[in-house]
């Protein structure tokens, strides 16, 4: 099995490249999963993993690793390689570098009566994560990311997602392509805004609904609000109008949920 003790290893240094730059995992099609849980999950979903590495020192001997997969894909690292490239302060030592999906709206097997969340030019990578895990806490059939201003492959969203980045469909697009995908596959679009709305729990979600929301800053765009079903509002009562996006997605996903009976 091969061993990495330096941290100048030029493997290592490629991989904190995919850790960094959003331009080197695109152009390796790869990105990096830390975590057990995080990339058995990876692996449930459908991604291939190309290389593990894992620390004896914090993560026991290679053959009492959990996660099935080839020996040749495996390599030990030291103990101080691993703190170069890990992320976080508590992990069980183990690191994968995975192939990336192209995440593309064509991809989606939406189903019968789909409920879909559609979020619309976010940029914090917590924002992004927090929402898969709202998306799969609610069990909902996509998630489309429309105009993003980070690619889903940033580490940050995949460690914040805890992993839900791998258990829900997902598909990137701008919100052109988003807007068609949904007309053309006759699902209704509700979108989160102040202008022009309805407060959100009286629309009627038990048909094929897509829940579109935006940035706290500006909200969604106009080509949203027009081509909406029904533009939606969550009332406000404090002193402030807008509240964390993940925050909003997860109210109006589970008032859906809660109609559809689940």
């Amino acid at each position: 099995m091969k061993q990495i003790s330096s941290v100048q290893n030029p493997f290592i240094k490629q991989l904190i490249q995919l850790q960094d730059k959003a331009k080197v995992r695109k152009q390796l099609g790869l990105f990096v999963i830390e975590g057990q849980r995080e990339i058995e999950l990876a692996i449930k979903g459908g991604y291939e993993v190309e290389t593990l590495l894992f620390c004896p020192e914090l993560s026991g001997k290679a053959e009492k690793l959990k996660i099935q997969i080839a020996e040749d894909l495996k390599i030990e690292v030291s103990k101080d390689v691993y703190q170069k490239i890990a992320y976080r302060d508590t992990t069980e030592g183990i690191i994968a570098i995975a192939k990336s999906k192209p995440l593309q709206l064509s991809d989606l097997k939406v189903g019968k009566n789909p409920l879909i969340l559609v979020a619309e030019g976010l940029e914090k990578p917590g924002n992004l994560g927090a929402l898969l895990r709202t998306a799969d806490a609610a069990n909902i059939d996509a998630v489309i990311i429309a105009n993003p201003k980070s690619d889903m492959y940033n580490p940050n969203i995949v460690r914040s997602s805890v992993g839900c980045l791998f258990t829900r469909q997902i598909a990137v697009a701008t919100s052109e392509e988003a807007i068609a995908f949904l007309k053309e596959n006759n699902i209704n679009i509700y979108c989160a805004t102040l202008q022009d709305s309805a407060t959100y729990h009286t629309q009627n979600y038990n048909e094929s609904s897509a829940l579109v929301v935006g940035t706290e800053a500006t909200g969604i765009t106009e080509i949203w609000r027009q081509n909406a079903t029904k533009n939606i509002n969550i009332p406000m009562q404090g002193v402030i109008d807008s509240m964390n996006v993940s925050v909003a997605a997860a109210i109006l996903v589970f008032e859906a949920k809660r109609q559809r009976g689940f």
